[in-house]
């Protein structure tokens, strides 16, 4: 196997384009295409510095007649350099097949990063970052959580975001069991503009009970500068199964508004 041959080879194998090579070498990519098209031949000190990336002696770069040193060694984490516009780390520890931390990021193109902990563009997994993730705790322009996403948009079982939708959404625009926001909808809504199954509290507000300041419809309708104790045992009337420091919250919302 000739020089060109067995960078070619080494090129391949660390999974770098030559752009990328020529990149982390500070040459041209037509440096490099010379290098491998045998027309041209790197000089000492490129030679030094491809032998350092691919983990090789300078003597079986040149002669090949040395074995492959410190790649036959396990690395802690692997790095790709495939684009030079994609930045990747993964971790070599897994749990449940996936890798503990896992960082893919893309300068001019979207990128998929999968672990426990994963940040990319799109990220997937238990706790994510990313312009879209989905996880158990996600958070990200677009965020899908299981337990708690946070983003643009957020889903999931408490969602906070500018639009959230979840058992507990807290946003400009949310939509849940229990929702609270510039506008609101749920089974218990609180809100600048809200709407109930329940009950529905703020300055316009529709539900079986709705307290509000402007306007309000309703089987029972109040206004928030109405008696405490009216308000409070409206409050229980209407939602009796729920914890006591649940019921005191919703009348600490109606005083406030």
């Amino acid at each position: 196997m000739d020089f060109q041959e067995r960078l070619y080879t080494l090129r391949r194998r660390a999974g770098l384009s030559q752009e990328g090579l020529a990149n982390l070498l500070g040459v041209t990519r037509q440096a490099v295409q010379k290098w491998e098209a045998g027309t041209a031949r790197p000089d000492l000190e490129n030679l030094t510095a491809l032998a350092r990336q691919f983990g090789v002696s300078l003597d079986y770069l040149v002669t090949g007649e040395e074995s492959v040193a410190r790649s036959q060694v396990e690395p802690v984490y692997e790095r790709h350099y495939a684009d030079p516009y994609v930045f990747e780390y993964k971790s070599k520890r897994t749990l449940f097949g996936l890798p503990l931390v896992h960082v893919k990021l893309g300068y001019r193109r979207p990128t998929l990063a999968k672990g426990i902990f994963a940040v990319g563009n799109v990220a997937v997994g238990v706790f994510t970052l990313g312009a879209i993730s989905a996880g158990i705790f996600s958070f990200g322009g677009i965020s899908l959580g299981l337990l708690l996403a946070l983003g643009g948009l957020g889903i999931g079982g408490i969602a906070l975001g500018g639009c959230a939708i979840g058992l507990v959404a807290l946003g400009g625009a949310a939509i849940g069991v229990f929702s609270m926001g510039g506008g609101a909808v749920g089974m218990y809504a609180v809100g600048g503009g809200a709407f109930a199954s329940k009950i529905a509290i703020g300055d316009s507000a529709s539900a079986p009970l709705a307290i509000g300041r402007s306007s309000v419809s309703g089987a029972i309708t109040l206004r928030p500068d109405a008696d405490p104790d009216v308000i409070r045992a409206a409050i229980s009337g209407a939602a009796p199964h729920l914890p006591q420091w649940i019921q005191d919250f919703f009348f600490s919302m109606a005083q406030l508004l």
